[in-house]
């Protein structure tokens, strides 16, 4: 994470940070993110280039350091045209079947949560709902309301301008980050969605893959419950990508944990088979 005034530049797979007091390097090869958290930053396009052929993460802040955008290479992979074609041939069936184990298995963790922070009518509400999923009902959306009316109040709304809607806006945007990454690098476009297809949507994939892992976000807003939500705030959001979490029998940092997920959805989606996914468990 980039603060404050600096420049930033290439030279000789180090990203050199250059500020008034003081000029670090960074071995690229260390970096899985970017994040300029400042607009008095300027950068090179060199650097822009390295970064990017090492497949790192760019996201750029706002003048009120919340997360605008992102830096996408064009093709994250040797083999994007192929991959591109069978996206846009996977069958209306799969992708159903796919996005119902997604949803499911986000309903499960936020059941979960509420287990843990001693909501148990909720919790099981939202157990049933699971079992929903299949129907023609929107499930998803009572149980979202259910959960955050929940853990945060029955006056409470997503929509609602405060420092806990800020907090989670800012925690699922740098998900969204590392999610498109992940599209992008194994060679598919982020606008074609399985159940997100808004057209002014850019990151409709990303968008559902990473529902399960909203919990993460959510789990720190709890325990914190912040009051307001500036930089000291924000850097918990950044360092859960360095938790760890169980998935595919082995101990993973989040980041790690978002790779196999993301490989495991795509190879279910290629073969028609749900089983080939690979959710992760809190530890």
């Amino acid at each position: 994470v980039i603060t404050g005034n600096a420049k930033l530049d290439y030279k000789m797979d180090y990203m050199v940070v250059r500020k008034s007091d003081m000029t670090s390097r960074i071995y690229i090869g260390e970096i899985g993110m970017l994040i300029i958290e400042s607009t008095a930053i300027s950068l090179t396009t060199m650097l822009l280039c390295e970064l990017t052929k090492h497949k790192i993460k760019i996201v750029f802040c706002d003048e009120k350091h919340n997360p605008q955008s992102e830096l996408i290479p064009y093709y994250g992979s040797h083999d994007t045209s192929a991959k591109v074609r069978m996206q846009t041939q996977w069958s209306k069936e799969v992708k159903e079947n796919i996005w119902t184990e997604i949803v499911s298995e986000k309903i499960r963790k936020q059941s979960d949560h509420l287990k843990e922070n001693d909501q148990e009518v909720q919790a099981d509400m939202l157990k049933q709902y699971v079992k929903e999923i299949g129907d023609k009902t929107i499930r998803e959306v009572h149980a979202a309301k259910v959960y955050f009316n929940a853990l945060f109040g029955l006056d409470f709304s997503r929509s609602k301008e405060c420092a806990i809607n800020a907090a989670l806006n800012y925690g699922y945007g740098i998900l969204l980050s590392c999610f498109n990454r992940e599209v992008i690098a194994n060679g598919y476009i982020t606008q074609l969605g399985l159940f997100h297809n808004n057209m002014f949507n850019q990151f409709n994939l990303a968008s559902d893959l990473m529902e399960p892992f909203r919990i993460l976000v959510d789990r720190i807003v709890v325990k914190n419950k912040p009051e307001k939500f500036e930089r000291e705030e924000k850097l918990d959001y950044i360092y859960m990508l360095e938790d760890e979490v169980l998935i595919d029998g082995k101990y993973q940092y989040v980041s790690n944990a978002i790779k196999i997920y993301c490989r495991s959805i795509f190879d279910a989606l290629n073969e028609n088979d749900v089983s080939l996914i690979k959710f992760y468990r809190m530890i």
